[in-house]
């Protein structure tokens, strides 16, 4: 696989040989998922809602009196429809959104307050939150009302982040005896820095509007809550209209700067940059620019 080839490229260097061996390897067929008989609409499920508008998916949280609560059957809807999203061809980017009341609002405690130490380990509880990161498509949130504690955390595991007008997120964990178990002690600290993810996380109570959260670069954009949705599907849709290829491996390098040293991080951003010298789009993209068109990519 190509993260499996590119991993082992960054721990030592390349010869010229194996360099031109590995750029011609790597096909976009490692990048571009087939396409399957099942659509993210044709699903049943009870959390969530799908539609697909243009060339992006769009998942909407379905529990409005439970303000989006995030129970383990319903990240494991989000799940099902980002695998089929990602496995369709014609979509080049997702979109994740809830009410105007409350993107979501935490965890769900009442399915949590009675596990045990030996039960949560075994089983890896919250463990499948994770699926959703390896998802190679853009996810972009659309953040209206609450991002409360994993809200917050599902926020930070898409990709962009666009905010309604009187979103609020936060991690009140500790309120609960617990701390963020998805990724908030990891994730805002790289977002808002560390004394202010500190005063978040261990006070449960400081937590950031929509304003806030685009001066310290939690969000992109801050829109009126109406016109949230709209805005995010625009943004994906430019997204779905460039080389899906060159998107999905830009999305993968940029993702691997918080994972590797620079020096890693160089190496893995210009194999992959090479790589795209092997690709269709790249010589349509090129000539279109030199030939002053519009590209027209296929996503070979």
């Amino acid at each position: 696989m190509l993260r499996t080839l590119v991993s082992s490229a960054i721990t030592k260097p390349l010869s010229s040989r194996a360099t031109s061996v590995a750029v011609r390897s790597i096909s976009t067929g490692f990048v571009l998922r087939q396409a399957t008989s099942t659509s993210p609409a044709s699903e049943q499920y009870q959390h969530i809602l799908t539609e697909t508008r243009g060339g992006v998916g769009l998942i909407t949280l379905n529990r409005a009196k439970a303000l989006n609560a995030l129970s383990s059957d319903l990240f494991t809807e989000i799940n099902t429809a980002l695998r089929l999203y990602d496995q369709t061809d014609s979509i080049g980017a997702v979109v994740i959104t809830g009410s105007e009341k409350a993107f979501a609002a935490g965890a769900d405690i009442k399915e949590m307050k009675d596990n045990t130490f030996v039960n949560t380990y075994k089983t890896n509880f919250l463990g499948h939150w994770a699926e959703m990161t390896e998802i190679r498509k853009p996810i972009i949130a659309a953040v209206n009302g609450y991002a409360l504690g994993g809200g917050c955390e599902l926020a930070m595991m898409c990709d962009i982040i666009y905010a309604g007008e009187k979103a609020i997120f936060g991690q009140p964990e500790i309120k609960l005896g617990v701390i963020p178990g998805a990724g908030g002690t990891q994730r805002l600290v790289k977002a808002v820095g560390k004394s202010k993810a500190m005063e978040m996380i261990l006070t449960g109570s400081v937590n950031l509007n929509a304003t806030e959260a685009l001066q310290l670069g939690l969000v992109s954009k801050v829109v009126p809550a109406d016109q949230l949705v709209d805005e995010a599907v625009k943004t994906g849709e430019k997204i779905a209209a460039m080389s899906q290829p060159a998107v999905q491996m830009a999305k993968e390098a940029i993702n691997k700067s918080f994972e590797v040293p620079l020096s890693a991080g160089l190496r893995w951003e210009r194999i992959l940059f090479q790589a795209l010298f092997g690709t269709k789009d790249q010589k349509e993209g090129m000539n279109a620019f030199a030939e002053k068109r519009k590209p027209t990519f296929t996503h070979e």
